[in-house]
Formats: structure tokens, C-alpha cells, sequence
């Protein structure tokens, strides 16, 4: 009988992600609090987002809108990574970049994750920027999602090509 298996990968839904950015550009244009101080947000390339207002506050504030409107949209904060805000001539700038990808660290834990707590007869396969995990029992495969969805790791997880 050949293994069951699946993927474990962290990939951003980009169009989910744009969605909320424009949420949030309607959102601030309109908002009492933010009119006068030159809040905005927009793409900063592919992966990075840029977030401008006249006070620190604002920035922050900015941000906040922007986490609401992607946990709305099903998307996990664990896909942003917000740096600080720093003063740039009379406006302060914030970048925002997503994370997508499971790097080397991470997959290193998760396997070894799944080896320690995991039943045992699971083999994790790290391949690039994803984890192939199998095992002889379906029941196994699904006792190992479980471990993972139960645990907090600093990177969101999705569970994909389930056979």
C-alpha cells in the first residue's frame, strides 16, 4: 500500500491581500480622525507595503485598519511583518512586508516538531520552501495537522495536495 501524504506550505492569497489594501485606502480616505494628516498606504513593490501619516499615532493607526480589514478577509497576521515607524522629512513611514515561503529555520522546526510530538512512522521531507510529510495512516496525517494548527509558530501554515 503506498503513503498517504501532504504538503505543508506558507503561501499569501496576494489578490486577498490587495483587496484589504484597498479596503483600507477607502477606509482612511473617509474616516473623521485621519482627514488633515496625510495617512496613507499603498504597494511598495511586490511584497512590501508603505504606510504614511503626519504622527506616529496615525501610522499606527493606519496599520490597525489594515490588520481588521485582512483578518476579514480570512487571511492570518502572521503574513505581516510591520516595521517600525520612522520620521522621513515631515512624515513618518512605516514598511510592512509579507511573509510567504517557509525558510530553512522554520522547516527544521516543524520537522523536527513532527518527529518529537508526532505519532510515530511520520517522515517529514523538506523540499525547497515547503515540508512533504507521509505516513502509512490517514489518521496519522491528520493527528500531525492537528499537532501543527495546535502549536504557535511564528509563520502562518496552510495544508495542501491532501493523498
Amino acid at each position: 500500500m503506498a503513503d498517504s501524504s501532504f504538503d505543508i506550505v506558507s503561501k499569501i492569497d496576494h489578490q486577498e491581500v490587495d483587496n484589504a489594501l484597498n479596503q483600507t485606502v477607502k477606509e482612511v480616505g473617509h474616516r473623521f480622525d485621519f482627514k488633515g494628516t496625510g495617512a496613507s498606504i499603498s504597494w511598495s513593490g511586490q511584497t512590501n507595503i508603505e504606510i504614511k501619516a503626519n504622527s506616529e499615532e496615525r501610522a499606527g493607526a493606519v496599520l490597525d485598519v489594515f490588520k481588521d480589514k485582512v483578518v476579514k478577509r480570512g487571511l492570518s497576521l502572521k503574513i505581516l511583518d510591520a516595521g517600525e515607524p520612522k520620521l522621513s522629512g515631515k512624515e513618518y513611514r512605516m514598511l510592512v512586508s509579507l511573509k510567504e515561503g517557509i525558510d530553512q529555520e522554520n522547516a527544521k522546526k516543524i520537522s523536527k516538531l513532527i518527529r518529537d510530538e508526532g505519532p510515530k512512522g511520520i517522515k517529514a521531507q523538506i523540499q525547497g520552501e515547503e515540508l512533504r510529510v507521509s505516513s502509512k495512516k490517514k489518521d496519522d496525517l491528520q493527528d500531525v495537522i492537528s499537532l501543527l494548527k495546535g502549536k504557535d509558530l511564528d509563520i502562518a501554515l496552510q495544508f495542501v495536495n491532501y493523498r
